[in-house]
């Protein structure tokens, strides 16, 4: 048999009080950094559960829209989207240095993720944002994506993500949230889907077809409500495939 090591992210201090449940399940986090939802409170306690159960800490900045969840693009210049991001990453830092934190990752959220996976002007802002304030931190980013290759053309180490818990286009987008069959609830369908990405290195779309795709990191939405239920059919059936969660 082949064996493969991969790590489960999700992202978490949004808000919804559940991180306590999913941590022991995790081997890395990504936390919201005040963007589309948190703050120092939250930040801090997050950090905090992290550290308990030795899970590596990501910053999840946004564009700075708590009303929309930071899931709607802003129509704002790329100076005052980099500035915002720069002042969630410095909150952010401040409060994982108050607790002996180091910083693993950056894994931009919502619209940010998305637009910077095919928007150079998008990526540049997210990969400025780590030269200037995350230097050493890894980036986690969609695989064939724009970001990808600019971050690695600067020197960044890059880390492939790939989506336990939603479905993806022929392109490797993500089916849009406004179509019912873009989240995946189903443990079984989770655990296949990722399966198929970490075995074959594809991608089942939605449209049926097969397209290649890379990940070693597995996010799992925090606010999936079948979520905890997903991560425990994972440590249940990973290890018969020759899957170590670490």
């Amino acid at each position: 048999m082949t064996y493969f090591n991969i790590d489960i992210n999700a992202d978490v201090g949004e808000g919804l009080g559940n991180e306590a449940e999913l941590m022991p399940f995790l081997s890395s986090c990504s936390i919201a950094c005040g963007g589309h939802a948190g703050d120092e409170n939250t930040m801090r306690s997050t950090i905090n559960l992290a550290q308990q159960f030795n899970v590596k800490i990501g910053a999840h900045p946004s564009f700075p829209d708590k009303d929309n969840f930071g899931r709607i693009p802003l129509d704002i210049s790329d100076n005052e989207l980099l500035f915002s991001l720069k002042e969630q990453l410095r909150l952010f830092n401040n409060m994982l240095k108050s607790q002996d934190g180091s910083l693993n990752h950056i894994k931009p959220h919502g619209a940010l993720y998305n637009l910077a996976a095919i928007d150079m002007h998008i990526a540049k802002v997210v990969v400025d944002l780590i030269k200037h304030e995350a230097k050493g931190a890894k980036l986690y980013v969609p695989y064939g994506s724009v970001i990808a290759r600019l971050a690695l053309n600067s020197g960044i180490e890059i880390v492939f993500e790939a989506f336990a818990d939603r479905n993806y286009n022929s392109d490797l987008t993500l089916v849009s949230r406004q179509y019912n069959d873009a989240l995946i609830t189903d443990p079984e369908y989770a655990f296949n889907h990722c399966k198929t990405i970490i075995k074959e290195g594809k991608v089942s779309c939605i449209n049926g077809l097969k397209q290649k795709i890379e990940a070693s990191t597995f996010c799992l939405h925090g606010d999936n409500q079948n979520a905890l239920s997903i991560l425990k059919f994972f440590h249940k059936n990973f290890p018969k495939e020759g899957i170590e969660i670490c």
